[in-house]
């Protein structure tokens, strides 16, 4: 799969192809169905299959502490996307000069001129353009204008209800992992590369990987019982905490720590996909770090006889 950052970077050859826009926050079965439709009609056309998403996304420029936690970072969707048969992604930076661009503007800049749409792909919530006036129907009003061809993306539900990412964050919230993995096709996982920490897992009996969450928000927040792969770790059982560490001092964004439950890995520098299975409980504030010290020595029982018993 290519990867284009910006319009600046596309060229001749990217133009002719199958369209679709979006956020793709999760890439969950919503999206897949979207995008398996997206690679039929670019095969029917005989041309590419694009997807054009954001990067911040427009809700965490706007407004960052309002924008919902992301479910998959930047740098794990461009997998899930090119599983899923897309041939090329075009990141748009998302900043003043893109958020001022009219709605015409847009279809003329990014569809017609930088990529030469043939077929787009378009949800019916999805809305773009400086007052926001771009929408399915305004889309549809230009095709005959431009050139090309435009259908809603379809609708996939689950029990009864559409499948979204804000359903997905809804369930990770309640730390509902099968209901997550019921809409997202696949088990819920972060993964990141381990960093340097302050080092106190040490004394408290549990050296901890570190890993950034590259996100303004997190979905997730507590102790969790979870299994690590990476670094030649297999599906190792672990304790994650995903949260501001209120004992040792808050901050204001979230960090990943994960323990390792057996062995002692030295997994600095290492990539890690920490896959969630069950929430021990929230973030607490202990009175002490020998009280703290308690907690994570009962966190670490509970999570390695839940894990024996549930895998």
């Amino acid at each position: 799969m290519e990867l284009i950052r910006g319009r600046h970077n596309l060229r001749p050859r990217h133009r002719g192809c199958a369209v679709t826009i979006g956020a793709f926050d999760g890439v969950h079965l919503g999206h897949q169905a979207v995008l398996t439709h997206l690679k039929e009609e670019a095969a029917a056309l005989g041309v590419a299959t694009t997807v054009v998403t954001f990067e911040p996304l427009p809700r965490e420029y706007l407004r960052p502490l309002e924008a919902p936690p992301r479910i998959t970072t930047l740098r794990d969707k461009w997998p899930l996307l090119a599983a899923c048969g897309v041939e090329r992604v075009l990141c748009l930076p998302f900043n003043d000069s893109l958020r001022t661009l009219s709605a015409r503007e847009f279809v003329e800049q990014v569809f017609v001129a930088g990529l030469g749409v043939r077929y787009l792909a378009f949800g019916d919530d999805f809305r773009f353009g400086n007052r926001r006036e771009g929408d399915l129907d305004y889309v549809r009003a230009l095709s005959d204008e431009f050139g090309y061809a435009v259908a809603p993306t379809a609708t996939l539900e689950a029990g009864g209800e559409r499948i979204s990412s804000t359903r997905i964050r809804a369930a990770l919230s309640k730390a509902d992992f099968e209901g997550a993995q019921r809409l997202l096709g696949r088990p819920f996982e972060m993964a990141g590369r381990v960093q340097h920490g302050q080092k106190l897992g040490r004394q408290l009996d549990a050296p901890t990987a570190n890993i950034a969450l590259h996100r303004i928000r997190s979905p997730l927040h507590g102790v969790y019982a979870v299994r690590v792969w990476g670094a030649g770790l297999d599906g190792a059982p672990a304790v994650a905490n995903v949260g501001v560490k209120p004992t040792i001092g808050e901050s204001l964004e979230a960090t990943l720590e994960v323990h390792v439950l057996e062995g002692a890995p030295d997994l600095y520098g290492e990539r890690l996909t920490v896959r969630f299975r069950h929430k021990l409980r929230d973030e607490q504030k202990f009175p002490s770090l020998d009280a703290l010290k308690e907690g994570i020595a009962s966190d670490k029982a509970v999570a390695r006889a839940w894990l024996a018993e549930h895998g």
